[in-house]
């Protein structure tokens, strides 16, 4: 009697730990359909199983409170343009645990797939943006901003996402993964956006330091960040891009605006073509310091537009400072209207290898 007791809660704890939604947060609310995958997961933890793939026929949202854990390995393939889109809302958190050998992919389900298949990736968090107390993204429709720096939206590490930037007009559409007032407690880092139709990474604002970022083929720009952002990128390597390599902006509306975008930028390669410049200074531009910076194979180096005031007078102050750039098969290096000396060039490795993809990228990207 004791052996067969035993026996039924081996059995019993065996069929519990296999299911999809974890044991110690239930949401008896969000099923998980592989077949099917959309939906509102409002409460819980929702974990991924990676020897499933998931087909993305809608919208995915992650509610405030809730969370959802991608493992290793984890294939997700979506179809439906605009409708389908991952986006985690204030209060929710993602965890993408992704390796070297195994990332978490989030592609196109076409046989054939091209830019702009689907949305892409999309948080919001809680910590401050010059957009106002709080802002609504233009994808998703879902509220960002407020005043926690140290806000946690997860861990996204090893993730790479293709065939994004699904448009919905000329001027609203999907970047590969859009972080939307995201907070400092927020890990991302080994991230690439392949092929996407739109910009490949952009930071609304917010406080989140991005780590070991790859952008590939992108359709506007590679890398962006705006509106207040104030974080430390650090090891991005960027090639193919259609337009600026690094567009880095403070606001469109006004590029005064306050909180203002502090961007320290080190240890990065932006390997062209694009028509835009490696690097944008761009509505305001914000206060930066870069440095070991390589820039290759584009016709302008650095863009600074004569008629943005705010971004120039930036330059004249000192709140833009540019320290050991390369420029390799470059045209022009810079354009700016002003005398004053804002970058010093130098002999340096970039993301850690010129031109080249570094060591670091090897294994989980496509397309270097």
């Amino acid at each position: 009697m004791k052996k067969t007791f035993l026996s039924l809660l081996a059995i019993a704890a065996i069929a519990f730990t296999s299911c999809t939604i974890s044991d110690d947060e239930p949401d008896n609310k969000f099923k998980v359909d592989p077949a099917n995958f959309k939906g509102t997961i409002s409460e819980g933890t929702v974990t991924l199983d990676a020897n499933v793939t998931y087909n993305l026929t809608g919208a995915l949202v992650v509610s405030q409170g809730a969370k959802l854990v991608i493992p290793a390995g984890t294939v997700i393939k979506a179809s439906g343009g605009t409708s389908a889109y991952i986006a985690v809302a204030q209060g929710a958190q993602i965890y993408v645990d992704g390796t070297a050998s195994k990332p978490v992919v989030m592609t196109s389900a076409k046989a054939n797939p091209a830019p702009a298949d689907w949305g892409g990736l999309v948080i919001c968090g809680y910590a401050p943006t010059n957009k106002g107390a709080t802002a609504t993204a233009e994808v998703s429709d879902l509220t960002y901003g407020g005043t926690l720096s140290n806000d946690s939206s997860g861990s996204i590490r090893y993730l790479r996402v293709e065939y994004t930037g699904a448009t919905f007009n000329g001027s609203k559409e999907f970047n590969g993964v859009s972080l939307f007032g995201v907070g400092s407690g927020t890990t991302f880092e080994y991230v690439q956006s392949y092929n996407g139709g739109d910009d490949g990474i952009e930071f609304f604002g917010g406080t989140v330091s991005g780590k070991y970022l790859v952008s590939t083929g992108s359709g506007d720009d590679s890398i962006d960040f705006a509106d207040g952002w104030s974080g430390t990128g650090q090891y991005w390597y960027i090639n193919k891009g259609t337009k600026a390599g690094i567009e880095g902006s403070n606001n469109g509306d006004d590029g005064n605006a306050t909180p203002t975008t502090k961007a320290v930028l080190k240890d990065i390669s932006i390997v062209g073509p694009g028509s835009e410049g490696a690097l944008y200074i761009k509505e305001g531009g914000g206060h930066w310091t870069a440095s070991n910076i390589y820039v290759a194979d584009f016709d302008l180096g650095i863009k600074i537009k004569s008629t943005d005031i705010a971004a120039n007078n930036n330059i004249k102050n000192g709140k833009i400072v540019i320290t050991n750039i390369q420029f390799n098969n470059t045209t022009t290096k810079h354009q700016y209207t002003g005398s004053e000396v804002y970058f010093t060039e130098g002999t340096n490795s970039g993301a850690g290898n010129g031109k080249n993809a570094p060591i670091w990228a090897a294994g989980w990207t496509v397309g270097l």
